[in-house]
C-alpha cells in the first residue's frame, strides 16, 4: 500500500515538472535581462557624472585663475606695481 502512495507522489511531482509556464519563464528572463541592464546603464551614467564634475571643476579653477592673472596684470599697469 505505501509503495503505491509514493508512486503516486512521484507520478504527480514529473507532472507538475512538465508543467511548466513557459510564459512565466520568459518573462522572469526579461524581467532579469531589464534588471541586468539597469544596473549596467547606472554604472555607466555615475561613473560619466564623476567625470563631469571632474571636468568643470577643473575648468571653473583654470577661468578662476585666468581672471586673478588678468586682474592682477591691470592692477599692476595700472597703478604701476
Amino acid at each position: 500500500m505505501l509503495r503505491f502512495v509514493v508512486g503516486n507522489v512521484r507520478e504527480r511531482e514529473l507532472d507538475d515538472d512538465s508543467s511548466v509556464d513557459d510564459e512565466a519563464v520568459r518573462r522572469r528572463y526579461w524581467e532579469e535581462r531589464a534588471r541586468r541592464h539597469a544596473r549596467i546603464e547606472h554604472r555607466r551614467r555615475r561613473r560619466r557624472a564623476g567625470a563631469r564634475f571632474w571636468l568643470v571643476l577643473v575648468l571653473l579653477v583654470a577661468v578662476c585663475a585666468v581672471l586673478a592673472l588678468t586682474t592682477w596684470r591691470q592692477i599692476g599697469d595700472l597703478f604701476g606695481l
